[in-house]
């Protein structure tokens, strides 16, 4: 190790009660059975999506994970992994992740909290944010590829089309 940590560093609050503060405030549904960790439902443009804020003492980290119902059938993972690749490449922060086993995309971004920082609600709600926001944004691009058989590539360029003006 490079640097010397504590183990445990005491926190004034639990960083996840920051964001069921959040949630709460939000009127958004969510469930929270385990201390370190809340799942929240939030409707999109396009579908429902399933945050999970978990914090992970050991990294004393607060991770987001950002699911979709879109289940991958075995035949079309391979172009999944690709269109995860490929949306990686244009990601500034967080990332998205396919597990196999599941056949599920998410995306996840983790808020590093070293030394007993305290998580504003503020950067809680900017985490959720860019979370559903690379979501939506890359959402149907996972359509094409599941639903209307097309490669990582095309339905990347497809979902990136932007029009200017109005019909």
């Amino acid at each position: 190790m490079l640097i010397a940590t504590e183990k445990e560093t005491e926190r004034a609050e639990h960083p996840v009660d920051v964001v069921e503060q959040l949630a709460a405030t939000n009127d958004w549904s969510f469930d929270r059975e385990d201390e370190d960790e809340i799942s929240i439902s939030v409707a999109g443009a396009w579908t429902e999506y399933h945050v999970a804020f978990t914090w992970l003492p050991q990294l004393e980290t607060l991770h987001i994970s950002c699911a979709f119902d879109l289940k991958a059938p075995e035949r079309r993972r391979g172009e999944v992994m690709a269109l995860v690749n490929a949306i990686n490449e244009q990601m500034w922060i967080g990332h998205f992740d396919f597990w196999p086993q599941e056949g599920v995309a998410m995306h996840r971004h983790g808020l590093m909290l070293c030394g007993g920082a305290q998580p504003s609600p503020t950067q809680c709600a900017a985490l959720l944010e860019n979370a559903l926001s690379s979501c939506e944004r890359y959402y149907q691009a996972f359509q094409f590829v599941l639903w209307a058989g097309k490669s990582a590539r095309e339905a990347l360029d497809t979902a990136n089309f932007e029009t200017k003006g109005e019909a």
